[in-house]
């Protein structure tokens, strides 16, 4: 049974987000993006497989090349952590500005 990779390991490596802004533009073969990088096709191609095996790419057969694609919807994952974590620094700027603001009172 294959483990599925988690979507945050898969994107904490630099060469693959840069994979993903690549796609974000269009669809490309392990060739074109292979191009955009200074490491072998096969170093690319295990960085491809992690990212289509935690489902942020979908591969598209075409003829007789693959075509890799963005999965925009998968990245809604990313954004809903994000969102929480934005909430969570929000609250604390907030109860640090409160803090700030009874300092300033008790000066007074």
């Amino acid at each position: 049974m294959q483990t599925r990779r988690d979507i945050f390991q898969a994107i904490a490596d630099p060469t693959r987000r840069a994979i993903i802004m690549l796609l974000a533009v269009g669809a490309l073969t392990p060739n074109a993006i292979a191009e955009h990088f200074n490491s072998s096709r096969q170093a690319v191609s295990k960085h491809l497989q992690i990212l289509t095996e935690c489902e942020i790419l979908r591969q598209e057969q075409q003829g007789r090349e693959i075509h890799y694609h963005l999965n925009a919807e998968k990245m809604n994952e990313i954004e809903k952590w994000l969102e929480q974590f934005r909430q969570l620094l929000a609250q604390r700027f907030n109860q640090l500005d409160n803090v700030l603001e009874q300092l300033k009172l008790n000066k007074k």
